[in-house]
């Protein structure tokens, strides 16, 4: 069923403001624009309640990002639907539960990319590489700061916050409903990028081979296998996982409490630096971290919040010159990727969730030979980190559930008609978070 009337009623002109990116550089509008309707049976029209700023928006700002064309920015948004393609008009055999539940009114949010939720990729949990995925916020399928957006393989795409019985979690479905009746919108819009991405980086670096002799207390390769030995015997300083986040922007902060999150419930002793030149960046980790640390963790280990200056001497000192175990690099640019190779040990991982441009990749062949360094990179398949950023997200309320605050991850909720100014300040570092109310 096509509902444009849902939409009419809630615009009569049938135009919208939305925040538009303008070639080539530097260029942010907020202008009126035809709301999107259904262009096929798959796709949903949601209401846009709250959008995100996002860093991955500053790549696009600075001309940086490949873009060229005109388009509405933004891929970070929570909303309602109001209006359905026909494929959600019956129950769907073989396909997305969704397209079988979902119905108008129904709250959503969404990862940034779209996803069939169909194909290998996807059912593998490889959603970030959909072969049918589109990036919100980009000239192949405008983003959510908007009053209203189209969402594509909306059935495959979008998580139904008022059916919880749809998506997993550690949680039952009760304490699923509970939870969500205590979530704000500003906590949940989260769920859309900056909080599966740190999630998604601090599983790969504890969940890494070349990691599990600190993990298992057994040497390479005897970490893999049942086989016992005593010819290497790993001491008590060997086991102490050692990592480094390199920016402590909004996905740094998520990535610390992830990792925090992981080491504190699994008992693995750590040492973390956490590292930006933004004092103001490093001022917000250090109160999150007395917030988490507060209630767990701080038996188990060391977390130090320090300059870039600062930051080889503190890793020097941890781990007698080895170099950390694993390195997780936030920024996306050559120069934060050479600092990372610097601060890992040999036979340790790089991994990398920064958004990586044209510049090439700062090694050459005996860089990564000497070494044995692993490195990820790449985009983070958010909708499968959904259900482990959600119960995250419910533990660390605390972080996650206020506004303004020293330890909120959030700095402030503004209008539409404040974006050029918002985008600017961003870019500055001037501040954090911010999240767009396109109806105020």
């Amino acid at each position: 069923m096509t509902d444009n009337t849902t939409a009419s009623r809630d615009s009569p002109t049938r135009t919208q403001k939305a925040v538009r990116w303008h070639p080539p550089s530097y260029d942010i509008r907020v202008e009126e624009i035809p709301i999107p309707e259904i262009q096929h049976p798959d796709d949903a029209i949601v209401k846009v309640s709250l959008a995100g700023l996002c860093g991955s928006d500053l790549h696009v700002y600075r001309g940086h990002g490949g873009a060229n064309d005109v388009h509405v920015c933004g891929h970070e948004f929570v909303g309602h639907v109001v209006a359905l393609g026909s494929s959600f008009s019956e129950p769907a055999v073989g396909r997305p539960i969704l397209y079988s539940s979902l119905k108008l009114g129904d709250k959503v949010v969404s990862p940034f990319t779209s996803n069939c939720g169909e194909c290998s990729a996807c059912r593998i949990g490889y959603t970030a590489r959909c072969p049918e995925g589109l990036l919100f916020g980009s000239p192949s399928l405008n983003g959510g700061q908007a009053q209203y957006l189209r969402v594509p393989k909306a059935g495959g795409t979008l998580f139904n916050l008022s059916d919880p019985t749809t998506w997993t979690s550690s949680m039952n479905e009760e304490q699923k409903k509970a939870a969500l009746s205590h979530l704000a919108d500003s906590s949940l819009l989260v769920l859309a990028d900056i909080l599966p991405t740190g999630v998604f980086a601090a599983t790969q670096a504890i969940n890494h081979p070349k990691v599990q002799p600190i993990i298992t207390g057994k040497p390479w390769p005897l970490c893999f296998s049942s086989t016992t030995g005593n010819d290497i015997s790993i001491l008590e300083e060997d086991r102490i996982f050692t990592a480094a986040i390199v920016g402590l922007g909004p996905v740094g902060v998520c990535a610390a409490i992830s990792l925090l999150d992981t080491v504190a419930g699994r008992n693995i002793p750590y040492r973390i630096v956490a590292i930006d030149p933004n004092a103001s960046r490093r001022e917000k980790m250090k109160a999150v971290v007395d917030k988490v640390l507060e209630s767990d963790g701080k038996q188990g280990g060391e977390f130090a919040v320090v300059s870039i200056d600062e930051a080889k001497d503190k890793v020097k000192e941890w781990t007698n010159g080895v170099g950390c175990a694993a390195v997780l690099e936030v920024v996306g640019n050559p120069s934060a990727l050479s600092f990372s190779y610097d601060l890992v040990r040999a036979f340790g991982v790089i991994v990398s969730v920064g958004v990586h441009g044209e510049p090439p990749l700062p090694f050459n062949g005996s860089a990564v030979y000497n070494k044995n360094v692993s490195m990820d990179f790449g985009r983070c398949p958010a909708r499968a980190m959904f259900p482990l950023a959600f119960d995250l997200l419910v533990k660390r309320q605390d972080v996650f559930g206020g506004v303004g605050e020293p330890a909120s991850l959030v700095d402030k909720i503004v209008t539409l008609s404040e974006a050029v100014e918002s985008y600017r300040a961003f870019d500055k570092g001037e501040v954090g978070k911010v999240i767009f109310d396109p109806w105020n």
